[in-house]
């Protein structure tokens, strides 16, 4: 084999490396069931200390440790939590605010509903 035939067969090798799902897990500051009236979307500030403008963030499994910025209260001011979380892997996460009314700036953080990613993600 010529030295471009083994740069070739590499190449494919890596690109199809490439295209396999890590075991990476999602986090979703929405709701996942929209019928309780007391849970609210948050706002996921930080990951583990890190802070990204994107709403779905990719995470690896273990425990994280997030900021969650709740919804506005009645003063139109919100509340920012912490909340620690075991993230399995292939799952993503929604996680919701749950508040005792509207008007409260207060929240206790929840996760609404794990959902498994499918056979893409490669568990290990």
């Amino acid at each position: 084999m010529t030295p471009w035939n083994w740069l070739a067969a590499a190449s494919v090798v890596l690109v199809q490396g490439c295209a396999t799902s890590l075991a990476t897990s999602q986090l979703l500051g929405e709701r996942y069931f929209v019928t309780p009236i007391d849970t609210y979307p948050v706002l996921i500030a930080s990951v583990d200390g890190s802070s990204s403008t994107i709403s779905l963030k990719y995470v690896e499994p273990g425990v994280r440790r997030l900021v969650l910025e709740g919804p506005p209260g009645g003063a139109g001011v919100s509340a920012v939590q912490p909340f620690m979380l075991d993230v399995k892997p292939c799952i993503r996460y929604y996680i919701v605010a749950v508040k005792a009314n509207a008007l409260d700036t207060s929240f206790t953080p929840k996760v609404d509903f794990e959902q498994f990613l499918g056979s893409s993600c490669r568990a290990p």
